[in-house]
């Protein structure tokens, strides 16, 4: 599996990287034992890049990666975490019910705040440590700062910056759904990486307008997420979700008729839907969020085939594909392949 350096650090990532919002038990409970058997795939398909956040499961997420990976050499993999929501303790000593209200099937033991201030963003770090069990984190994200811009940029990232200079982490960036928020990260920020969700895919290329030549040009890193758009890349049917809500019918028409062509290549569309961002230059790697250790393999093997140019070439033709980022490896400035 490729490695890639994010930006002009020194922090290293797989092309493959395990998104861990799945072990926080999202939508599901996922056992202890599923859990460390899906991180376990994960590292014997060679995947050294973990993602996590207080957010996924109210810190079980960060809890369960932690625990799994305590035992390998700490220089041997990269793990990031995010800043932006800390959580608080709920008082009393009475039910506290569940977190499916945003997602997760966890007890509602803590409540999330809100917080992109300088003294939050190192509380939440200090928090995510004691969860990880780790003695310290490599890249940290600021999470999901659309509401909440003035601070992110007046305090979180600043005291980010501060905390990459000290030592304390490795790497920062942000991740969110939408791209003009990250452009502007890239462009007035000293970021080293962007994570962006679902506009890199088979179905939405918003991220190739401005965010992608903005980090070519700068010389960042992108890691994207939301590769299958949430479902309907992943398995084109009816009732596949887009976006986490049910997709339009153009779209599943869309999927299905892509899906049309990818088979015909002896591929799923699932598989073209991992390949497609890692033809720009400047994305490092994809992650996706897996739950078992059926599903880290399935990706992982996915990845590793083949998808040929003719694929895209008549994805195109069909007026299926309307934006192909330009081929290429990241350059010395964007970050090195090994």
């Amino acid at each position: 599996m490729r490695h890639t350096t994010l930006g002009r650090g020194a922090v290293s990532v797989s092309g493959l990287s395990f998104g861990a919002a799945g072990i926080g038990n999202l939508y599901t409970p996922v056992s202890s034992e599923q859990a460390l058997a899906a991180v376990d795939a994960a590292w014997d398909a060679g995947i050294r890049y973990f993602d996590t956040a207080p957010h996924y499961g109210l810190g079980l997420s960060e809890r369960r990666l932690g625990e799994a990976l305590r035992d390998r050499a700490r220089d041997s993999y990269t793990l990031s975490t995010k800043v932006g929501r800390r959580l608080e303790a709920v008082s009393g000593t009475g039910p506290t019910g569940d977190d499916l209200a945003h997602g997760f099937a966890v007890p509602a033991t803590h409540r999330r705040v809100w917080d992109f201030s300088a003294d939050g963003v190192r509380r939440s770090i200090e928090d995510s440590l004691g969860r990880l069990g780790l003695d310290r984190v490599d890249i940290v994200y600021l999470h999901d700062p659309d509401d909440h811009e003035d601070e992110a940029f007046q305090q979180a990232c600043p005291a980010l910056e501060r905390l990459r200079a000290e030592g304390v982490v490795g790497a920062i960036g942000a991740g969110m759904n939408q791209t003009a928020m990250l452009t502007r990260f890239l462009r007035d920020t000293d970021v080293d990486v962007v994570l962006c969700a679902g506009r890199l895919t088979l179905l939405d290329q918003s991220a190739l307008t401005e965010l992608l030549p903005e980090a070519g040009a700068r010389g960042r890193s992108v890691i994207v997420g939301g590769v299958f758009n949430s479902g309907l890349l992943a398995d084109p049917r009816p009732g596949a979700t887009y976006d986490y809500t049910a997709a339009p019918p153009a779209l599943l028409d869309r999927a299905l008729r892509m899906d049309a062509v990818t088979r015909r290549y002896g591929l799923p569309l699932r598989a073209a839907a991992l390949h497609y961002p890692l033809r720009h230059p400047a994305v490092a790697g994809v992650l996706v969020g897996t739950r078992s250790a059926a599903e880290v393999r399935d990706v992982a093997e996915l990845l590793a085939r083949t998808v040929p140019e003719d694929l895209w070439a008549e994805l195109r033709a069909e007026g299926l594909l309307s934006e192909e980022p330009p081929p290429g490896e990241p350059t010395a400035e964007g970050g090195a392949v090994s």
